[in-house]
């Protein structure tokens, strides 16, 4: 970054807050990109989790049928 009459010590203290600006700028994308993956895995987790619950509604729901196909015991 080009400074024009800075003393030193402003010079100085403009490059470390460029270094900090830039840090904070590379972390913030790279907790973007990692938010991203993970609303996709949570997103995968979600859709296998319905499905699940899809599976284990169906097999509910046999084997209540199966067990008013049973005869009762006397």
């Amino acid at each position: 970054m080009a400074f024009l009459n800075y003393s030193p010590n402003v010079k100085n203290e403009l490059d470390a807050l460029e270094h900090k600006l830039g840090q904070l700028v590379r972390l913030s994308q790279r907790l973007r990109s990692e938010n991203h993956q993970l609303r996709q895995a949570l997103a995968e987790i979600e859709s296998k989790h319905r499905q699940c619950d899809d599976k284990i509604t169906a097999a509910k729901t046999r084997l209540q049928k199966l067990l008013v196909q049973l005869p009762e015991d006397s």
